[in-house]
C-alpha cells in the first residue's frame, strides 16, 4: 500500500518518485511532437475537428491555436500548453518553438536522469546555461532604429521570415508590406486595436488590401443617405424597439380594441420622444449596437440621420476607437478606466442630455463594395493611425488561418517597434548560443556540465527540426553550420537555407527574426522545463460523486 493511501480519498490515485517524474517527461515530449512537424518554412498543417454539433474544423499549422484545441490530462502537457499561451499573448510567434524546446530540453533531463543525475542538479546546469545563451544572444542581437530606411527593411524582413512558415507563404512580400504599412501608421504606440481586419470569402489571397480609414462589415439602412460629409457619429447600445413589457409571463389585459390602439400609439411616442432626444445631439450618423426596428429607421431617414444597427461589440468599439469616443464592452472596469483614459468618450445608453454626450467624428461616411459585399466606408477618421486590412481568399478555412498569421506578424512587428534590436534566423541564435554553452560547459566542474552540454544539444534541435520538416539531410546541414561557428566565432552568419537545402548566408537571404521573441522562446521553455523536472509525486483527486 502507496504511504498516503489512507490519508486520500477513495478513488484518488498517487505517483510518487520516478513513476511521477516519468510520466511528467512523457506527456510533455509526446505535446511537443504534436507540433513539431509545424516548424519551420516547410512545416506541416494539421486539421482540428472539433466534436461538437457542427463539426468545426479548423486547418493550421500554429502552435498556440493546435495546443489550445487539443485536450490533454497529462499535468506536464498542460504546461506546455500555458507556455505556449503566453507567448502568443506576449508577443505573438514562436509559438511552435517554445513548446518544441521545452519538449527537448526535457528530453535531454530524461536520459540525465537515468545516468543518475540528480533533477537539481540538471536545474542548476540548465540555469547557468540559460544565462550564457541570454547573454550571448543580447551580445549577438543589433539594431537599425537610428536609420529609420534600415528599420523598415528589418521590419519587412522580419514580416517576411515570420509570414514564411504560414499559409501566407506564397505572397509574403505582399503580406509583410501590408502589415509593415499599418504597424508604421501606429507612429510606434503598438495599440493594434486600431488595426481592423476584416475576412470576405472571394477572389484569391494575393487580391487583400490596406484601406486608410475604417470599414465596418454592415449595410445603411433602407431610404437613408448613402454618403454623408463631416459626419457627427453617436454610437450607442440601447434598445430600439418599442418598449415593451420584458417580464416573463407579463399579461396585459383590455376590455375593447380601442385599448390596444392606446396602448400601441403610447408605444410609438415612447419611442418618437427617444428618437427625437437622439436626432437632437445635432449628430448626422447613429450606431446602434442593438437593432433599430422600422419605426426608429423611419424616423431616422425623415431627419436625414443615417442609421447603423446591430454592429456588433468587436466592430463598435474598434469604431469607437477611430472615432475618439469611449467604448464599454461588458462593463469590465479595467477596461472602461482604459478607454477613458485614452479616449475620453462614451458609447451612450441615455440620451437626456446632450451635452454630456462626445460625438465621434469623420470627414466622409460612404457605402463601398468587397466583391459582392456592401460595407460602409469612414474615411477621415479622428485616429488618424486607424486603418483597414482585407482579406481575401477561396474559403471560410483559408481566410481563418491567412487571420491568424497576419495577426502574429502584426505583433511581432508591434513588439520590434517597441523593442528594435533583431537576429539573423534560419537557427542562426541557437548555433551560436549552443556553440557558448559548450565553450562555458568545457570550463564548469562537476555534473553541471552534462546538463549544460545537454541544454546546448536541445538547442541545436531546433535547426535540426527545421531541416527535417523541409525533407534535408539535418545531420549534414547542422554539422556544416557547427563547424562554420566553430572556425568563425561571432562573425558566422551561417543557417539553414531550406530552398537551396544547405547552409546559407542568413543576410543574404534576408531572414531575420526579432529579439524579443527569441529571447521569450529561451526564458520560457527554460523555466517550463524546470518547472516539471522539479515533480516527484502526482495526485489525482477523485472524481466527484454525483449526488441522488
Amino acid at each position: 500500500m502507496a504511504p498516503n493511501q489512507g490519508m486520500l480519498q477513495e478513488g484518488a490515485r498517487e505517483e510518487k518518485g520516478e513513476n511521477a517524474r516519468m510520466a511528467s517527461f512523457v506527456g510533455a515530449v509526446a505535446m511537443a511532437d504534436l507540433v513539431k512537424s509545424t516548424l519551420g518554412p516547410k512545416g506541416m498543417d494539421k486539421i482540428l475537428q472539433s466534436m461538437g454539433r457542427g463539426h468545426e474544423v479548423t486547418v493550421t499549422n500554429d502552435g498556440a491555436t493546435i495546443l489550445k484545441s487539443v485536450y490533454v490530462d497529462n499535468p506536464a502537457a498542460k504546461v506546455l500548453q500555458d507556455i505556449s499561451k503566453v507567448q502568443d499573448d506576449e508577443v505573438g510567434d514562436g509559438t511552435t518553438s517554445v513548446v518544441v524546446l521545452a519538449g527537448e530540453l526535457l528530453r535531454e533531463a530524461e536520459q540525465l536522469v537515468g545516468q543518475k543525475v540528480h533533477p537539481m542538479t540538471i536545474i542548476a546546469g540548465f540555469r547557468e546555461a540559460e544565462a550564457v545563451a541570454k547573454a550571448e544572444l543580447t551580445a549577438a542581437a543589433f539594431s537599425n532604429a537610428e536609420h529609420p530606411e534600415a528599420f523598415r527593411n528589418d521590419l519587412l524582413n522580419i514580416a517576411r521570415t515570420t509570414l514564411s512558415s504560414k499559409i501566407l507563404t506564397a505572397d509574403k512580400d505582399h503580406f509583410a508590406e501590408l502589415a509593415v504599412d499599418a504597424i508604421t501608421r501606429l507612429k510606434g504606440s503598438g495599440n493594434l486595436e486600431a488595426i481592423h481586419i476584416i475576412k470576405k470569402a472571394g477572389g484569391a489571397l494575393k487580391d487583400s488590401f490596406l484601406d486608410e480609414g475604417f470599414i465596418l462589415d454592415k449595410k445603411i439602412g433602407v431610404g437613408q443617405p448613402k454618403r454623408i460629409t463631416d459626419a457627427k457619429v453617436l454610437i450607442a447600445n440601447t434598445p430600439m424597439d418599442t418598449d415593451k413589457i420584458k417580464i416573463y409571463g407579463a399579461r396585459v389585459r383590455v376590455d375593447s380594441m380601442a385599448k390596444v390602439g392606446e396602448i400601441e400609439a403610447a408605444e410609438k411616442n415612447k419611442m418618437r420622444e427617444k428618437c427625437q432626444k437622439i436626432i437632437d445631439h445635432s449628430i448626422n450618423c447613429f450606431i446602434n449596437r442593438q437593432l433599430i426596428y422600422n419605426f426608429p429607421e423611419e424616423i431616422f431617414a425623415d431627419a436625414g440621420v443615417m442609421s447603423i444597427e446591430h454592429a456588433d461589440f468587436d466592430r463598435i468599439e474598434r469604431l469607437a476607437l477611430a472615432g475618439r469616443v469611449m467604448s464599454i464592452e461588458h462593463a469590465d472596469f479595467d477596461g472602461i478606466e482604459r478607454l477613458a483614459l485614452v479616449l475620453g468618450g462614451e458609447i451612450a445608453s441615455t440620451f437626456e442630455h446632450p451635452g454630456e454626450v462626445k460625438l465621434g467624428s469623420c470627414k466622409l461616411i460612404e457605402e463601398t463594395m468587397i466583391g459582392e459585399d456592401k460595407l460602409i466606408h469612414f474615411s477621415g477618421v479622428a485616429l488618424g493611425e486607424a486603418c483597414t486590412i482585407v482579406l481575401r481568399g477561396a474559403s471560410s478555412h483559408i481566410l481563418e488561418e491567412a487571420d491568424r498569421s497576419l495577426h502574429d506578424a502584426l505583433c511581432v512587428l508591434g513588439e520590434t517597434v517597441k523593442e528594435p534590436r533583431v537576429l539573423y534566423g534560419g537557427g542562426w541564435p541557437e548555433m551560436r548560443m549552443a556553440r557558448a554553452i559548450e565553450e562555458a560547459a568545457k570550463k564548469t566542474p562537476g555534473k553541471k556540465s552534462l546538463a549544460m552540454e545537454a541544454f546546448a544539444r536541445a538547442l541545436r534541435q531546433l535547426p535540426t527540426t527545421i531541416a527535417d520538416n523541409a525533407g534535408l539531410d539535418s545531420a549534414d546541414i547542422v554539422a556544416t553550420l557547427r563547424a562554420a561557428h566553430g572556425a568563425d566565432p561571432g562573425a558566422s552568419r551561417m543557417g539553414v537555407d531550406v530552398i537551396a537545402g544547405a547552409a546559407g548566408d542568413m543576410r543574404e537571404l534576408c531572414i531575420y527574426e526579432s529579439f524579443k521573441v527569441k529571447q521569450q522562446v529561451l526564458l520560457s521553455a527554460t523555466e517550463a522545463a524546470e518547472m516539471i523536472l522539479r515533480v516527484d509525486d502526482i495526485i489525482r483527486c477523485a472524481p466527484r460523486q454525483r449526488s441522488g
